[in-house]
């Protein structure tokens, strides 16, 4: 009966002893992210004719 307590408790310090461990711990080289984004864009003026007629007239466009 003690010898089996013995033998358990020697096989309980044999499995603590190996258990994992993890290690966090940041990287030795900086984290790069490449973004190749193309960007279109489209705008569109409306514009009254009456105003039209004016701004024409006026040169500003």
């Amino acid at each position: 009966m003690v010898r089996n307590v013995i033998v358990m408790m020697a096989l309980a310090g044999v499995l603590i002893g190996c258990s994992p461990t993890v290690k966090v711990q940041a990287p030795s080289e900086p984290i790069n992210i490449n973004l190749n984004v193309k960007i279109d864009h489209e705008i569109n003026i409306k514009v009254d004719k009456a105003l039209d007629n004016i701004i024409n007239k006026s040169g500003l466009y």
